[in-house]
């Protein structure tokens, strides 16, 4: 009876979502107005930072699983290790444990004793289904509702360079919309692998992947998060921190509330001959550990303010644009001409507005000018090595201007006054 009365008042509760309204990147058309939000029986709370392939089953351990912490993830996907009940308990008690989210695999019964609990998050429903599967994942997905109010039943969609065959729809936003639409999640989520190589450049496909996904994530006012690539597998090169550094903050300043490597455990097959992801597929770390840590620990503090923010524009500056004239009537007004970025602007829970200013080359440092809107000592920057604000730091004092000092491919967080 309980249960039927959750139900019951979720359908009662349809509310208007009063969001901002999405704009395209720079191009100044206004996304149709939001509709009615689904019934929502999961509310994120905290920065999603998973993966893709957990610990197999004989290393479901005490060690593994301090070493994810370690890592400073915050949620595991729990899809691959566990074969039975008694395996899910053990995950979730490990995650309990060391201060983990859990997304356990969906085919598998969760200890009840667990559901009312912060460590289990929900359960895996299906990956990459095309449209044609919607009646069957929208069972699921009430279903899980039923079984577990409150908790996220995780559908992971196909990339936007899926044929149409795959994808069941005419478009990928289409697609995309009517997943959400028809099937109820609560969660946006996607992987694309982008090519990052001299010959192969996919980072103008990655980012249309992310605007489609953060429309239809404003329209529906749900969150979206995104799988992106970690490691040498088919005709994929094996990253350099940097080209992690920029797969992560290009879809932080899309506003992806989840950030999920592919992959954490190296799974075995023909597809992954060289191995190299996060942890090796025989138990040892790759470099890629420590630089997940690196990452890790920077996502998390600046996670708090992350999730307090709902996207409001994104905007390229290229190389040979006129900077003032794309920022125009923007919080950030000017940077030096001859730079590449990606800027997400933001407004903030409080009413305040946010930049997040991105190095869009994952090969060179950028070191430039920036006018806000604003005096300089009036600007905050959310400080990467604890998550609190600080007065925006200056790397060249001795300069004329605000100078910001950003690594390849990676971005930092500012908060400006409201209007």
């Amino acid at each position: 009876m309980a249960q039927l009365s959750y139900v019951i008042k979720s359908l009662a509760g349809l509310l208007l979502f009063a969001g901002l309204n999405p704009i395209c990147p720079r191009s100044g058309a206004v996304v149709e107005k939001p509709v009615q939000s689904l019934p929502r029986t999961f509310i994120q709370e905290q920065l999603a930072i998973g993966f893709w392939v957990d610990p197999p089953r004989d290393q479901i351990t005490e060690t593994r699983y301090q070493e994810i912490a370690d890592a400073n993830f915050t949620v595991v996907c729990g899809i691959f290790g566990p074969t039975n009940y008694t395996d899910v308990g053990k995950q979730l008690s490990l995650c309990k444990k060391y201060g983990l989210g859990l997304i356990s695999n969906g085919d598998i019964d969760t200890p009840k004793g667990f559901l009312g609990g912060t460590a289990f998050w929900g359960s895996f429903i299906a990956d990459e289904p095309g449209a044609g599967r919607i009646p069957v994942i929208k069972q699921k997905v009430e279903s899980f509702r039923l079984q577990h109010p409150g908790k996220l039943g995780l559908v992971n969609l196909f990339p936007n360079y899926a044929s149409s065959k795959q994808l069941g729809e005419s478009s990928y936003e289409k697609y995309v919309e009517t997943m959400v639409q028809d099937t109820g999640c609560n969660v946006i989520c996607a992987d694309h692998y982008p090519f990052l190589t001299p010959g192969s450049d996919g980072r103008e496909g990655y980012c249309e992947n992310l605007g489609v996904l953060r429309r239809v994530s404003l329209k529906y006012g749900i969150p979206f998060w995104v799988f992106f690539n970690t490691m040498p597998f088919g005709s994929h090169y094996d990253p350099t921190e940097s080209q992690l550094k920029w797969q992560i903050y290009t879809a932080l300043t899309y506003g992806a509330k989840g950030i999920l490597y592919f992959c954490y455990w190296t799974p075995r097959g023909p597809e992954f001959p060289k191995g190299g992801a996060i942890i090796s597929a025989n138990g040892l770390r790759t470099r890629h550990y420590d630089q997940a840590k690196r990452i890790n620990a920077t996502l998390k503090n600046l996670g708090s303010t992350l999730m307090r923010l709902t996207s409001n524009q994104v905007v390229r500056v290229k190389p040979n644009d006129d900077p003032r004239k794309v920022l125009k009537g923007l919080p950030i007004q000017n940077v030096t001409a001859g730079g590449d970025y990606l800027i997400g602007i933001f407004k903030h829970k409080d009413g305040r507005r946010a930049v997040l200013l991105c190095n869009y080359s994952f090969d060179y440092t950028a070191w430039p000018t920036v006018t806000f809107d604003i005096p300089d000592k009036a600007v905050i920057e959310i400080n990467p090595t604890n998550g609190k604000e600080i007065p925006v730091r200056n790397d060249s004092p001795d300069m004329a201007g605000l100078q910001i000092s950003l690594d390849s491919g990676e971005g930092r967080l500012f908060l400006l006054p409201s209007n």
